[in-house]
């Protein structure tokens, strides 16, 4: 489903993000992505998302090489994954059920899609009831909620969690990620980067480790392992 060939990444100020990287992740995996910040985490999202585009190497989503799609193409790869951060990043104005319903209504969702859609994905985060709540009227981890049920609303392939457990205590970090394992049971593939390091040690799940730009190990049931450069610089 995702695979990196040979990715490497040089940013204009000379900073070498990646080097030679190669990654396969199959459908349906949950995989930890773990590493000290500035070890690359970040640019590997990034390059995922199509924020930006690697100095070398070839990434494959669903059996397409997405650093040949341009233009026009760039918002349709995007719709195969959903994307949950760890400051949330909703719209204050807008209620619970309008925050989810934003992400269907800019690809051009019809009124009769939206209306099934956003009910289904705020129960499946157990928000159903707070749909014309506003965001000041609730708690971080029915924020966090609030964002992955965003996510998934359009159902995608894939969803990518950078650090969303980061900002939450945590009680609430576990119900978080419970919501997570939930989605991934239902076929979705998980990304999750993160340095919680006792959630990856207790759910062992796959890890792959990243430093200076490298993967340095990547393991079936894997540990968080703190064996990563203290770089202090994020990237």
């Amino acid at each position: 489903m995702i695979r990196f060939i040979d990715i490497t990444k040089v940013y204009k100020n000379g900073v070498k993000a990646l080097s030679n990287v190669d990654l396969n992740i199959g459908k349906g995996e949950f995989v930890f992505i773990v590493g000290a910040s500035g070890a690359g985490k970040s640019t590997l999202i990034k390059l995922l998302l199509k924020e930006i585009e690697p100095t070398e190497g070839s990434i494959y989503l669903n059996g397409e090489d997405i650093t040949q799609v341009r233009g026009r193409r760039v918002p349709h790869i995007r719709r195969n994954v959903g994307t949950v951060f760890q400051d949330f990043r909703l719209l204050p104005n807008r209620t619970v059920y309008e925050n989810v319903s934003f992400a269907l209504e800019i690809i051009g969702a019809s009124r009769r899609d939206i209306s099934r859609k956003v009910p289904s994905a705020l129960n499946m985060v157990g928000l159903g009831s707070k749909a014309y709540c506003y965001p000041d009227e609730l708690s971080g981890g029915e924020h966090q909620r609030v964002a992955i049920s965003r996510a998934i609303v359009n159902n995608p392939p894939i969803l990518i969690a950078d650090e969303p457990t980061g900002n939450l205590d945590p009680d609430t970090s576990w119900d978080i990620m419970d919501v997570l394992l939930d989605i991934n049971r239902r076929g979705t593939t998980v990304l999750m980067a993160t340095h919680a390091r006792e959630i990856v040690n207790t759910m062992k799940q796959r890890v792959v480790a990243i430093e200076a730009g490298r993967i340095i190990r990547d393991e079936q049931r894997g540990v968080y392992e703190h064996e990563v450069s203290h770089i202090e610089e994020h990237i």
